[in-house]
This record gives C-alpha cells, sequence and structure tokens, in this order.
C-alpha cells in the first residue's frame, strides 16, 4: 500500500491543474487501510516532490497555451528571483511551503525560467514533510471524531433506547384525539344550569375580593 501512496501521491502533483492536494490522498490511505502515519509520510512526500520536479519540466512546454501573457511575466521574475544565492532560496522555498498556498505557482516558475532543481526541491521536500505531517494528523483526528460520532448516534443499542423511549411516550400522553386530549363539556351543561358550567371564570372570588371589602367599610365609616 505504501507504494500505492507513492504513485497517487506523485500523480497529483504531477497534473496539479484538476488534481487534489497529495496530503488529502495521503490521509484517506492512512485512515482507509490504516497504515502508518511516519509510512505514509515517507512514501508519499518524496512521490509529491519527484511529481512537482517532473512538472517543473513539462510545464514550459505549455506555458504559451495555459498561461497568460501577464501571469507568465510574473511568473518569470519569480523565477529570476529563485536563481540567487542558496541559503536565501532555500529560506523562501521552504517558507512559501510551509504555507497553505499551493506549490504549483512556485515551480511553474522554476520550470519556466530553468532553475536548478538544488534551488528548488530540497527545501520543499523538507517543508512539505512538516505541512503534510500537520495536515494528515488533523484529518485523521477529524476523521475519527466523524466515525465515533457516526457509531454513537446509529449504533443499535442508541436505536433501540430511542425506540423504547417513542413507545413510552406514545402509551403515556396517548393519542390527540382519545388519550390527553382536552375533555369536551356536555352543550346540556351549559343551557340546564349555567352557573355552574365552566363557560368562564368566576363571577367572584372571595379570597380575592375580601381586602377590597374590608377597604370600602373602613372608608364608609
Amino acid at each position: 500500500m505504501y507504494l500505492v501512496v507513492f504513485v497517487a501521491s506523485l500523480g497529483v502533483d504531477l497534473i496539479p491543474v484538476v488534481a487534489p492536494p497529495a496530503w488529502t490522498i495521503m490521509a484517506f490511505l492512512l485512515v482507509k487501510y490504516r497504515l502508518n502515519p511516519w509510512g505514509v509520510l515517507a512514501a508519499g512526500v518524496p512521490g509529491s516532490a519527484l511529481g512537482r520536479y517532473f512538472f517543473s519540466l513539462y510545464i514550459p512546454k505549455f506555458s504559451d497555451k495555459v498561461v497568460a501573457r501577464r501571469k507568465k511575466e510574473e511568473l518569470t521574475y519569480v523565477g529570476k528571483r529563485l536563481d540567487k544565492t542558496l541559503w536565501r532560496t532555500w529560506a523562501f522555498v521552504l517558507a512559501y511551503t510551509l504555507t497553505p498556498l499551493s506549490t504549483t505557482a512556485l515551480f511553474t516558475a522554476a520550470g519556466m525560467t530553468r532553475v536548478n532543481a538544488l534551488h528548488v526541491v530540497p527545501p520543499f521536500l523538507v517543508g512539505k514533510f512538516i505541512s503534510d505531517a500537520a495536515m494528515i494528523a488533523a484529518g485523521r483526528y477529524a476523521a475519527g471524531d466523524v466515525t465515533d460520532l457516526v457509531h454513537g448516534v446509529f449504533s443499535l443499542k442508541s436505536v433501540i433506547i430511542g425506540a423504547v423511549t417513542l413507545v413510552q411516550k406514545r402509551l403515556a400522553c396517548g393519542s390527540a384525539s382519545v388519550n390527553g386530549s382536552t375533555p369536551r363539556i356536555d352543550p346540556r351543561m351549559t343551557r340546564r344550569r349555567p352557573k355552574r358550567s365552566p363557560m368562564g371564570p368566576p363571577m367572584s372570588v372571595p379570597a380575592a375580593t375580601a381586602a377590597r371589602n374590608r377597604n370600602r367599610c373602613s372608608c364608609a365609616l
């Protein structure tokens, strides 16, 4: 499976325009087949670097067709900036690789200006290993959380408990038309004995009117 990781990483970075990032392939294979994370990185990062290198070799032949003129001038300028002092170029490529930005533009510029591969590939390997390790760890953690959540929600135990709870509530409350519904009043009660029928609030409440009656009596005296 580690050979598959190598080939898949090489392929997605060889045609990066229509392919997903290499770390997504590595994370998928890691979770799917329960691979060793260090083995995945050891196989995937060199494959990704090799794919980028091959990409920088063939992209100059297609740059006139796929790259706009203004964009081509910008990439040429970036490529010339890469062909400087070795340690400065390494520092720039390493910092760029550690960012979330795609390295497609970086290797396109390097290929269009024929920059020496030693100026780009070694720092790319180091930065790619660090960034992919972080992304794979995050993807593995997220995949574990989602799996635990799905198993917790749709486990057999939770389904049985939910079904039993619904049945108990149904038996306790009953149907809306039979049990638990508002009791209906016989209309004959309201016609024959209107004073005792529950058609509205009581005319007088002794406990509520006692204090008011006392005040009236004291004022009259």
